[in-house]
């Protein structure tokens, strides 16, 4: 005879299952916000844009896009972690959401405890890019330059804690160059400075500089994965480039709040699985450096936890600090 109190507990479990599988069935019922936690024009929101004009038409709903930069990306993840676990406010979350632990002294949210992976988008590497009129034509030529000159090279990134600045601390410690960090806010007010000649480097995303190399504005000097990309087979990695070893890799998935019914997670995911297939995204994203690679959760839960523990050692090894 089962006792009163696990019979209670049955109870409350089956009517958890029930109202999930309800919800995933109705699911969604109004528009899905993706908080992209950058300014607009960076490698995160191009890619959450292309996602959301597909995903609305597997959901039967508009996808929204809610720009919210700042602090690191804290500000937008916040809002995610705070947010009703119903699946309307998702997160496009990328690198700096697994070196923040390691890097910001105290998140104000539980991380990852808060959030509920949904899938894996794909992988980008970074790709160093230059102002055109630099003495500098080669990654090589560059890692000798700044030796010959420490101190007096400068790099932009869009961010404490992305991988546009992450990357490079990496490249200083495998190249041993000293190069000072000049912190933004997104990639498109760093990109101008770039262009301006008030920066020397930039570690982008594909996407953040793809258009400006393109049009000979800026350089493309190296890329930081350890194969090169198939949108610049002609550009070199940095390990390629005299620096053996080195490997930078951003990352691209979604995340729902915690306690998300795993039935509208599974729903989610679905649908972004589809948007990411079709052809337009692939064109979209391909193109800008993106290897599309859909993972389920559970597979994005186990990379958060990799790169978590790589960079905490690459942050106490160099002993970043925020800027």
């Amino acid at each position: 005879m089962r006792s009163p109190m696990r019979q209670i507990v049955v109870a409350a479990l089956s009517l958890a299952a029930f109202t999930g599988t309800a919800l995933a069935q109705t699911f969604p019922e109004k528009p899905v916000r993706i908080v992209v936690p950058f300014p607009p024009g960076g490698g995160n929101d191009i890619i959450a844009r292309a996602l959301a004009e597909q995903m609305g038409k597997e959901l039967g709903q508009q996808v929204l896009i809610d720009n919210k930069p700042g602090a690191g990306t804290v500000i937008g993840t916040e809002l995610v972690a705070r947010a009703a676990p119903d699946g309307y406010t998702i997160l496009i979350a990328s690198f700096a959401f697994a070196v923040n632990p390691s890097f910001l002294p105290k998140l104000p949210y539980d991380h990852p405890k808060a959030f509920a992976p949904v899938t894996l988008i794909g992988r980008s590497p970074n790709i160093v890019i230059v102002p055109p009129d630099r003495p500098y034509k080669t990654m090589a030529e560059l890692t000798a330059y700044a030796r010959a000159n420490p101190g007096k090279l400068n790099y932009g990134s869009f961010g404490n804690g992305t991988s546009g600045h992450f990357a490079p601390e990496l490249y200083k410690l495998a190249a041993n160059v000293d190069i000072l960090h000049v912190p933004y806010k997104g990639t498109g007010t760093a990109i101008t400075d770039l262009l301006g000649g008030r920066l020397d480097m930039m570690f982008a995303t594909v996407s953040g500089g793809a258009a400006q190399v393109r049009s000979g504005k800026l350089r493309a000097l190296a890329v930081t994965s350890a194969i090169r990309s198939p949108a610049y087979p002609d550009v070199p990695t940095i390990a390629e480039s005299g620096v053996p070893g080195y490997e930078a890799q951003t990352w691209y998935g979604i995340l729902a709040p915690a306690g998300t019914p795993a039935p509208v997670v599974a729903r989610l995911h679905g649908a972004i699985k589809n948007a990411a297939e079709t052809e337009f995204f692939k064109t979209r994203s391909e193109s800008d450096g993106l290897l599309v690679n859909i993972g389920d959760g559970p597979a994005l839960g186990k990379l958060i936890a990799e790169e978590e523990a790589r960079w905490r050692r690459v942050v106490n090894e160099a002993k970043i600090k925020p800027d």
